[in-house]
Order: C-alpha cells, then structure tokens, then sequence
C-alpha cells in the first residue's frame, strides 16, 4: 500500500504536520527538516555522508514557502535561503517514523 499525504499544513513559520492516507499524522519543525535535508549540498551523493553540520543552521530557522514537487515530493525554502532540497512522501513518511522510536 502508498502512503500519501491527504493534508499538508503549515502550522506556524517553524511547524508542518501531514496528514498521511493511513491516518497518521507527522509534524516537523523547520530545524529537524532543514537537518534532514537530502540535496547534494548538505549529503555527498557517492557515499551518502551527511555534508551539513548541525550547529551551523540558524536555530530560528523558519519556513518561508512550501511547494509540491508533481505528486511525490515537497521543496521547502527556509529562511536561510536554502532550497534545494526535494523531500520525497516517502522520505518524510520514513522521517517521521524513525523520529517516533
């Protein structure tokens, strides 16, 4: 079965929360995404190593805009200018699991 969101809110300058077709619900705030970010900028292609150090994000990082990437992903532009990254369904959907445990 696909997991897809039903709902995508932006809560605040700071908070998303997804409402998944499975009836669960995510919420991310805008330091764990910007931290997660999967571009080549912030994770080596190659060897999957994470590029982007913690401590050098803004800790009042906001979300400035949201879009739909077609049917199966999410660009988020946060106030740092960042940008380039594509967070897949999937990869939230996963996200948000591994944050539960």
């Amino acid at each position: 079965m696909r997991i897809e969101p039903r709902q995508i809110l932006q809560d605040s300058e700071t908070k998303i929360t997804i409402v998944w077709s499975d009836e669960s619900k995510s919420e991310f705030d805008a330091l764990q995404l910007r931290r997660a970010c999967p571009c080549a900028k912030c994770v080596d292609e190659w060897t999957g190593e994470k590029i982007l150090k913690d401590e050098q994000i803004d800790q009042k990082l906001k979300i400035e805009d949201i879009k739909l990437v077609g049917r199966y992903a999410l660009n988020i532009l946060f106030s740092d200018g960042h940008e380039t990254g594509i967070y897949s369904f999937k990869y939230l959907y996963e996200l948000s699991k591994e944050s539960e445990d």
